[in-house]
C-alpha cells in the first residue's frame, strides 16, 4: 500500500473516532496502534509502552501544570476587579473608552495566567455587566472579549507554547521571549480597530460620565501593582535568565498565592479547588501528548511524514506558498479540536516540511500559536465563543459574528509576522546575546 492510500486511511479513521466523541488521546492511540499493526511489523505494544511515558516523564513538561495551577489561583481572586479599578480611569478619554479594558485587562491577564478560557470567564465576568450597565455596544463588548482573551494562549507564560516546545524540542524560555512582541502587536491592533470604530459609531459610545485628575489616576494605578509585580517576578526571571521555565513557574505559584492570601481570597476552599482544577487540565494536557507522541512515533514506522515532506518537497511550493496552505489546514483542523489538540496533533508530521523549505522552527512555533487563537473564535469548536456564551447567554452565532473583525485583524497579524519575521526572532536574539 502506498503512502498516500495509508495517509488517507489512516486521517479518516482518526476523523471518525473524533467525531464519535472519543477523548482526543485515547482516539490518538487507537490510530497509532492501528497504523503500526497494518503498515510497520515493529513491536506495537512495547513502544508504545516506552514513548508513553518517555513523552510525560520529561523534566520540561513540569512548568506546565505549575502555570496551570498559577492560572486557577489567580482566577479565584480579585484581579479582574483591581485591574479595571486601575485601568478605567486611564482610558476614559481614549476613543472608545473602557471598551479598552477588554482589551488591556486580557493582555495583563494573559501574562499571568496562559490560559486563553481562564482569561476570558475572568476578564468577562467583570466587564460584561461592567460595560452593559454603562451603555456600550454589546457587539463590541463580546467581540473584544472573545478576541482578545485569546492573547492568553500567545502571551507568556502560555500553555500552548510549553507543549509547542516539547513536542517540537524547542527552548520553551526562547518560545516565551519571542510571543512578548507578536502580543503586543496583537493588541495594538485590537486597541486601534475599537478606536477606529467608535470614531465612525460616536452614537454608539457613551459620553464620558467621570472626569479624574493625574492624581487620581495614579492613585488608582495602585490596584495594577501586584499584577504587575506579579508579571516582573515571572517573566522578569526568565529573560534575566535568572530562572529556567521550571524554576518560574514555581515563583509563579507563589505569587500567585501570596496574591490571593492578599487579597483575602485564599481559603482550604479555594485552594483545593484551584488543585483540583489544574489536576484535571493537566492530566488532559499530557494524556493528548502521551497519545501525540505515541501517534508521531507510529507515523516514523509507516514512513508517512517522510513521505509526505518528500511530495511537499517536489512540489516546489515557496514558503508563502506553504505557509498560506498551513494557515487554512490549521484554521480548518481548529474548527474541530482544541488548540492543544492541534498542535500535539499536527508538529511532528509538518515539521520535517517546515525545515524542508528553510522557516525557522521558533518563529513556525509563534505562527502556528497565532493561527490556533484564531480558530479559539471559530464555530462549531471555539471555546472562547462558549465561555463567553455562558456569560452571556446569547446564541453562539451571534457571539461568533461579532468576533469575525477580530479573527480578521488575526489574519492581518498573520501577514505582519510572515512579512516581518525580526517581530518574532529580534527579542530572542537580543536575550541570547545578553545570556
Amino acid at each position: 500500500m502506498d503512502i498516500a492510500t495509508a495517509s488517507i486511511i489512516l486521517a479518516i479513521g482518526l476523523l471518525v473516532l473524533l467525531a464519535a466523541g472519543l477523548w482526543v488521546a485515547i482516539a490518538l492511540l487507537i490510530v497509532g496502534l492501528a497504523a503500526m499493526s497494518m503498515f510497520s511489523s515493529a513491536p506495537a505494544g512495547a513502544i508504545m509502552a516506552t514513548t508513553v511515558w518517555g513523552s510525560i516523564s520529561t523534566w520540561t513538561l513540569t512548568a506546565l501544570p505549575l502555570f496551570v495551577w498559577m492560572g486557577e489561583i489567580l482566577f479565584r481572586t480579585r484581579l479582574s476587579e483591581d485591574m479595571f479599578g486601575g485601568l478605567a480611569p486611564w482610558l476614559t478619554r481614549l476613543p472608545g473608552r473602557l471598551m479598552h479594558v477588554n482589551i488591556l485587562g486580557c493582555a495583563v491577564f494573559a501574562a499571568v495566567s496562559g490560559s486563553s478560557a481562564a482569561t476570558a470567564m475572568t476578564i468577562g465576568k467583570m466587564s460584561v455587566p461592567e460595560l452593559s450597565q454603562r451603555g456600550y455596544d454589546e457587539k463590541q463588548i463580546i467581540g473584544s472579549l472573545a478576541g482578545s482573551a485569546t492573547l492568553g494562549l500567545l502571551i507568556p507564560p502560555s500553555i500552548i507554547l510549553i507543549v509547542y516546545g516539547v513536542a517540537a524540542e524547542e527552548s520553551i524560555i526562547r518560545l516565551f521571549i519571542a510571543g512578548i512582541l507578536p502580543g503586543i502587536l496583537l493588541a495594538g491592533l485590537f486597541m486601534g480597530y475599537v478606536a477606529v470604530w467608535s470614531l465612525m459609531n460616536p452614537t454608539k459610545v457613551p459620553e464620558m460620565s467621570e472626569s479624574y485628575t493625574l492624581w487620581e489616576r495614579i492613585v488608582a494605578s495602585r490596584r495594577l501593582l501586584p499584577v504587575i509585580l506579579l508579571i516582573g517576578f515571572v517573566i522578569g526571571s526568565i529573560y534575566a535568565g535568572l530562572a529556567t521555565a521550571t524554576e518560574a513557574a514555581c515563583l509563579g505559584v507563589v505569587g500567585a498565592l501570596a496574591l490571593s492570601a492578599l487579597s483575602r481570597t485564599l481559603s482550604w476552599s479555594t485552594f483545593v479547588d484551584s488543585l483540583i482544577g489544574a489536576t484535571k487540565t493537566s492530566c488532559m494536557i499530557c494524556f493528548i501528548l502521551a497519545g501525540a507522541a505515541f501517534l508521531s512515533t507510529a507515523m516514523g514506522f509507516t514512513g508517512i511524514p517522510r513521505g509526505l515532506a518528500e511530495w511537499i518537497r517536489d512540489m516546489q511550493l515557496s514558503p508563502y506558498a506553504l505557509l498560506a496552505a498551513l494557515t487554512v489546514f490549521f484554521i480548518v483542523l481548529g474548527c474541530f479540536l482544541d488548540g492543544i489538540s492541534v498542535v500535539v496533533l499536527t508538529v511532528a508530521v509538518i515539521l520535517p516540511m517546515i525545515e524542508a523549505a528553510g522557516i525557522d522552527k521558533l518563529w513556525f512555533g509563534i505562527y502556528v500559536v497565532l493561527v490556533v487563537e484564531m480558530s479559539q473564535i471559530t464555530p462549531p469548536v471555539g471555546f472562547n465563543l462558549f465561555v463567553i456564551q455562558g456569560l452571556t447567554g446569547r446564541n453562539i452565532l451571534y457571539i461568533a459574528k461579532a468576533a469575525l473583525p477580530f479573527f480578521l485583524l488575526m489574519c492581518a497579524a498573520v501577514v505582519l509576522l510572515v512579512a516581518f519575521p525580526q517581530v518574532v526572532t529580534w527579542l530572542p536574539e537580543v536575550a541570547t546575546a545578553r545570556n
